[in-house]
């Protein structure tokens, strides 16, 4: 393929004018001084009478350095590769984070569920490239804490400030469930996700999960539940002993795992039960290998280019230095 040059910025060439402008200005200016032959430069001449004839020099230097100056803010460039499509491609994800004060109990040791869970999200949220991701979160009620986005950031600086405590205690997870499909409903991406993480069944909220669950499958939308922790009795704060350090008590807490299986076999998704840190960051890494990719946003056709603006920039610098130089030493003007 031909190396052709194009231009970025073809309006940037309209200030090659000022280089024959800078060019007359100059050398009016220098009509009106005599110059000076600097005593420490002239031992360096072969013809001492040289920069006598040369007052020019720095008004051609300052005119070449516009010129090379306005080609570089035209942003002249040589294509290396043709024209090609391209397509950002992504998933989109809302995930739906049980923080219920049941997630305090520490059967995840030596951290408790909810901050085992924020690490194992966090690092999903890391992982991620093109998905936009969303966070929902419950316990009595449910809560957009973060709608779809790709600023990852900002995502988990929310999910940092998550804790347990800060809504009316409970687990409604048909609340949470329609909450997360209401962000996902406008979604044109193909493949649309809620990752439902909770650690008990559902006890509150006036939504039943079963309705938000098909509520999901008409939207098609597919939801992949995670069940955090196990039944039976956990250990569970209390409060402090009296050395200051949390106290703990075997406590019950009930789940139901029949009810996050039938969740995921309406949606097309599927149930996980994570006892552990790594159960849990296997349960998410399962998920993604199942999900299809789709396409969020559509790129247009793109070239790669060789840019030339340095090219031209760095002479246009060092003229206008050079005359700078000239002008204050060999070609001094007398006052």
């Amino acid at each position: 393929m031909s190396e052709t040059v194009q231009l970025a910025h073809p309006w940037a060439l309209l200030l090659l004018a000022a280089g024959p402008l800078v060019l007359r200005l100059q050398l009016v200016k220098g009509r009106h001084g005599a110059v000076l032959r600097h005593p420490a430069a002239l031992p360096l001449l072969k013809r001492r009478g040289f920069w006598a004839g040369a007052t020019w020099l720095p008004a051609a230097c300052y005119a070449l350095a516009v010129t090379f100056a306005a080609v570089a803010l035209a942003e002249p460039r040589v294509r290396t590769s043709a024209a090609e499509d391209v397509t950002v491609q992504g998933i989109d994800i809302v995930i739906a984070f049980d923080i219920s004060t049941s997630m305090l109990a520490a059967d995840f040791q030596p951290k408790d569920r909810i901050s085992v869970a924020k690490d194992v999200i966090d690092d999903f949220i890391q992982s991620r490239t093109n998905d936009r991701v969303g966070l929902v979160v419950f316990a009595g009620e449910a809560y957009t804490q973060c709608p779809l986005t790709l600023d990852y950031a900002m995502l988990r600086r929310i999910l940092a400030d998550v804790r347990c405590g800060v809504i009316e205690d409970g687990t409604a997870i048909g609340n949470a469930l329609a909450t997360a499909v209401n962000r996902l409903r406008e979604s044109d991406a193909k493949s649309k996700v809620i990752l439902l993480i909770t650690d008990g069944g559902n006890n509150a909220g006036n939504i039943a999960p079963e309705q938000a669950a098909d509520i999901a499958k008409q939207y098609g939308i597919k939801v992949y539940t995670i069940l955090v922790g196990k039944g039976g009795k956990v250990p569970y704060p209390v409060g402090k002993n009296l050395f200051g350090r949390p106290a703990y008590q075997m406590v019950d807490i009930d789940v139901n795992p029949d009810l996050l299986k039938q969740i995921a076999k309406t949606t097309g998704g599927k149930m996980y039960v994570a006892t552990d840190k790594a159960s849990l960051q296997n349960s998410f890494r399962d998920v993604l290998d199942r999900l299809q990719k789709s396409k969020i946003i559509e790129g247009a056709r793109y070239a790669r280019y060789r840019e030339l603006f340095r090219a031209w920039l760095l002479p246009g610098v060092l003229l206008a230095l050079l005359g700078l130089l000239l002008q204050a030493t060999v070609l001094r003007p007398l006052p």
